[in-house]
């Protein structure tokens, strides 16, 4: 329940957390077989990361 005078607190990395998770889920329930790793990786956009940190 959100508190009583509109304050309402935004986790921002909890809601990134949440649309990963949904994306996996979306990507699991279109794939007719286990995601392999490099394709978990690719829906979470893991390589695009890397190479941005490097």
């Amino acid at each position: 329940m959100a508190p009583v005078g509109g304050t309402a607190v935004q986790d921002h990395v909890a809601l990134a957390e949440i649309e990963l998770c949904g994306e996996l889920i979306i990507a699991a329930s279109a794939a007719r077989e286990r995601l392999s790793l490099e394709s978990i990786d690719e829906v979470l956009c893991v390589a695009e990361e890397r190479s941005r940190a490097q």
